[in-house]
């Protein structure tokens, strides 16, 4: 299934996102930079992209970590998955932490996160004096896999 997504470049230099592969379920988002970056150990720093983008009403844009960039350089977005609303139109940017004990260099046009563009539900709340009983109860964290 594909989905269209309008991009909009807001500095001449930015990169559209890219698919690493046919099967590739995230797009590769670059840094839109002119100088490189560093980032300090425990250092969190926003990342432009360059680019807006218009997700499609019913849809999400959700930024995940690329698995090479944090397992060689420690570096993920700081909120763990960022999120693009259908009606956010400003610049997409990256908060990247550096989770490692040493600094880590992004260069520009580095690839530096993936974003999945994934549909939702969203839900209606309602208030309730009391909610259904099931087996699990409010067994809290770890309460499923003790034998």
């Amino acid at each position: 299934m594909n989905v269209p997504v309008n991009i909009k470049k807001l500095k001449s230099n930015a990169t559209i996102p890219t698919y690493g592969s046919a099967y590739a379920a995230g797009a590769d988002l670059y840094a839109c930079i002119d100088a490189p970056i560093t980032i300090e150990p425990s250092q969190t720093v926003l990342v432009p992209t360059g680019l807006a983008m218009e997700v499609p009403e019913g849809y999400a844009g959700l930024i995940y970590a690329r698995s090479g960039l944090a397992s060689k350089k420690g570096l993920a977005p700081a909120n763990k998955v960022g999120v693009v609303d259908a009606d956010y139109r400003g610049e997409v940017m990256v908060a990247l932490h550096n989770h490692s004990g040493i600094a880590a260099t992004i260069e520009a046009n580095e690839r530096i996160a993936q974003l999945v563009i994934a549909p939702f539900l969203a839900a209606s709340f309602t208030e309730v004096d009391e909610l259904s009983d099931t087996v699990r109860g409010a067994g809290g964290f770890g309460s499923t896999g003790s034998h």
